[in-house]
């Protein structure tokens, strides 16, 4: 059976994603004290997608694995939206009933 090596990642980029996550944590807190009206979801969000991808990229080697990979991952985010599409479907087609007695 032959070994395959993996990527070797210099530690530098792994301090750097880090600091980058620390960063983006303290971003998150900050940014939780403001009030942004209906752009605090949107904001939070688009911080939590941007450290996820930095984890899934870097820490879980993903950047340096086979197209396999890349495609497993890819229909994992395709099945997610799906779901989160047919939720959200649902939740605008349902005609919202009057409180009882109200």
């Amino acid at each position: 059976m032959s070994e395959t090596t993996g990527h070797i990642v210099p530690v530098r980029i792994y301090l750097a994603i880090f600091a980058a996550l620390m960063l983006l944590t303290a971003l998150t807190v900050s940014v939780a004290f403001y009030d942004l009206g209906a752009l605090n979801t949107i904001v939070a969000l688009a911080i939590a997608v941007t450290k996820a991808s930095l984890v899934i990229l870097f820490f879980m080697h993903v950047k340096y694995s086979s197209r396999l990979t890349w495609v497993v991952i890819g229909s994992g985010f395709v099945f997610v939206a799906i779901l989160i599409g047919f939720t959200v479907a649902d939740l605008l087609s349902r005609g919202w009933l009057g409180t009882p007695g109200g």
